[in-house]
């Protein structure tokens, strides 16, 4: 039996990879349109690609830093320990440490927050590795031509 806390983080890790996916779904989309203007340089448009990207991607993991900040403050959902004095700052170089699985290992999530610190590395990956085959697919085309 599942237990109310254990099932409203799990609505709560939901929610917030919906939300994720949505934002790089949506900045994706955006970005192939902004690719198809004519007017625009190669160059030009590769930045703004990457630049978007990366806009996008700063975002999710604020997403999932907010989450951790009120999960945090939270009594039901653990907590993070270490080199971490329960701000927001703490909370957005922890998300951005796992988003991108570079784990430094200072900052230790308990509770329900390592459930979401996996999701939230799972995510980040399949993140990545999206804008990844998007960019490349876009420089593919340009090369052809």
């Amino acid at each position: 039996m599942i237990d109310a806390e254990t099932a409203f983080a799990f609505v709560i890790n939901c929610i917030v990879i919906a939300v994720v996916v949505l934002i790089h779904q949506t900045a994706l989309n955006v970005l192939a349109r902004i690719g198809q203007w004519h007017s625009l340089r190669y160059n030009v448009g590769l930045m703004i690609g990457v630049f978007g990207a990366l806009l996008a991607h700063v975002a999710e993991i604020w997403l999932f830093a907010y989450s951790y900040y009120f999960m945090v403050n939270s009594p039901y959902f653990g907590t993070l320990i270490g080199n971490f004095n329960g701000s927001l700052l703490d909370c957005a170089y922890f998300s951005f440490t796992t988003y991108t699985s570079l784990g430094f290992g200072d900052i230790e999530p308990l509770g329900h927050l390592r459930f979401t610190a996996g999701l939230e590395a799972l995510t980040g990956l399949m993140m990545i590795t999206w804008t990844a085959s998007f960019m490349f697919v876009k420089m593919q085309r340009h090369w052809e031509h």
